[in-house]
């Protein structure tokens, strides 16, 4: 058997329409609600802070209810349909009220326009879950490392799509002097990705017949199935795998705490501590996300070979390897050096290995009828951690000094690979082949 590339890629378009919405969103709406609605940095902050709370209790809660859904077209799509038509038209409405609130200013639409976001951030939740699940509900068990490097390709490709079309539509010559600047065409650029790309999903991708075709496998393969009965006849996790999931939840939380906090605090970093630009700093973020997409399929096809596990290993040691080499470049050279690309490059690749590998290790232990709710297990420590590290590595950061912000990532990092080491399960089977053969996974 192979993975179907294809089907995959089709799959993937549910992601790319979800993060090229959030491109748009962490990068529009800041500027909205300081420059129209003139809200202070605090305030807006916590507006902004909204939807990864709202993630925390929406993104489990969501994928457990498409677990039991019963629709014809599947568990999944029926989520990914109507939260996406459902999230295009709230998203349409924001750049209207922000455009009539900077005609006519009133309270009533300053309120409106908040509410809307509420909304919104409702609607995306409702379909986040259901559309990740898809891909490993979809895909045969081994092979779902590859097809999530697949997924998260995808995804950058969204969110690269959005800075393209942003960058032609907004460049500095026609914004500069504007008093407001309407993102009508922005947004409705962007709905029409997202119209597009559930199109692809609902046409092209038959959920019930993959679905099928994954529980065959599983039906032929009850080695792979690690749930048991109780005593009252439900499925449910041994003991020892139970305890290896929750030690892989303690691992996704600690690797996003440290890659987090370095992601957030880093520009003010560099321009504080290295005396760098904004540019260059932020070129060395760009440079990180260069190396992670790069690396997505080379991540997956490592892991069909030596493991997930082992593989996601290897990524936090070059992750925290980085993190250290970035605070021993702080005490021994104090400033910009082209050598930091280098070391961002690897933080791009020791993150792609893991990040592409920790979600199918997380689905990997439960029941096929579970995927969504463990999806959403998954979805709520990596939020739960990207709400925590930017307070904590900031309070570091303004009390005890900036020297402090690799040393902070490299410590969790180090955790992160200790807890790992008790995971003993959700590795999926691990091929075997050489000289030619092996390149058949590049089909």
């Amino acid at each position: 058997m192979k993975l179907d590339v294809k089907k995959t890629v089709q799959m993937g378009f549910a992601f790319l329409s979800i993060c090229a919405f959030w491109q748009m969103y962490n990068a529009l709406i800041p500027l909205v609600l300081t420059s129209t609605f003139h809200l202070n940095e605090t305030i807006s902050g916590v507006i902004m802070a909204m939807d990864n709370v709202l993630a925390l209790f929406l993104l489990p809660m969501f994928g457990a209810i498409s677990d039991k859904c019963k629709s014809k077209m599947g568990k999944r799509k029926p989520f990914i349909l109507f939260g996406t038509i459902a999230a295009v038209i709230l998203m349409m409405l924001l750049p209207i009220v922000d455009n009539s609130y900077f005609a006519n200013p009133t309270i009533e639409k300053e309120i409106l326009f908040i509410g809307i976001l509420g909304a919104l951030l409702v609607a995306m939740g409702t379909y986040r879950s259901p559309a990740v699940a898809l891909m490993a509900d979809c895909t045969i068990k081994p092979f779902r490392s590859r097809a999530n490097a697949i997924i998260n390709l995808m995804g950058a490709i969204g969110g690269i799509i959005y800075l393209g079309v942003a960058a032609v539509l907004y460049p500095a010559s026609k914004i500069k002097d504007l008093e407001h600047v309407n993102y009508m065409l922005v947004f409705a650029v962007v709905a029409g990705i997202m119209l597009v790309s559930l199109c692809i999903v609902m046409i092209t991708v038959d959920e019930v017949a993959l679905n099928k075709q994954v529980e065959n496998y599983e039906l032929l393969h009850p080695e792979e199935v690690f749930t048991i009965e109780d005593e009252s006849g439900n499925e449910v996790l041994p003991k020892e795998v139970k305890r290896s999931l929750v030690f892989l939840l303690i691992s996704v939380a600690l690797w996003f705490i440290a890659y987090n906090g370095m992601e957030t605090w880093f520009t003010t970093y560099a321009v504080r501590m290295w005396d760098m630009a904004l540019g260059d700093a932020s070129l060395c973020l760009l440079v990180a996300t260069a190396g992670a997409i790069v690396f997505f399929i080379p991540s997956g096809i490592v892991a069909s070979k030596i493991g997930r596990k082992k593989t996601i290993l290897l990524g936090i040691v070059i992750l925290g390897g980085s993190f250290f080499a970035g605070f021993m470049f702080t005490l021994i050279h104090p400033s910009f050096s082209p050598l930091l690309y280098g070391l961002f490059a690897c933080v791009g690749i020791g993150w792609a290995f893991i990040n592409v590998n920790s979600l199918p290790m997380v689905v990997e232990m439960c029941k096929g009828s579970d995927i969504g709710k463990f999806t959403g297990y998954y979805y709520t420590f990596s939020m739960a951690a990207q709400i925590v590290t930017p307070i904590v590595a900031g309070w570091l950061l303004l009390h005890v000094g900036y020297i402090t912000l690799f040393p902070y990532a490299t410590v969790f990092a180090i955790m992160a690979f200790i807890t790992m080491m008790f995971v003993k399960h959700g590795d999926g089977n691990v091929e075997a082949k050489r000289g030619l053969e092996a390149f058949e996974d590049m089909d």
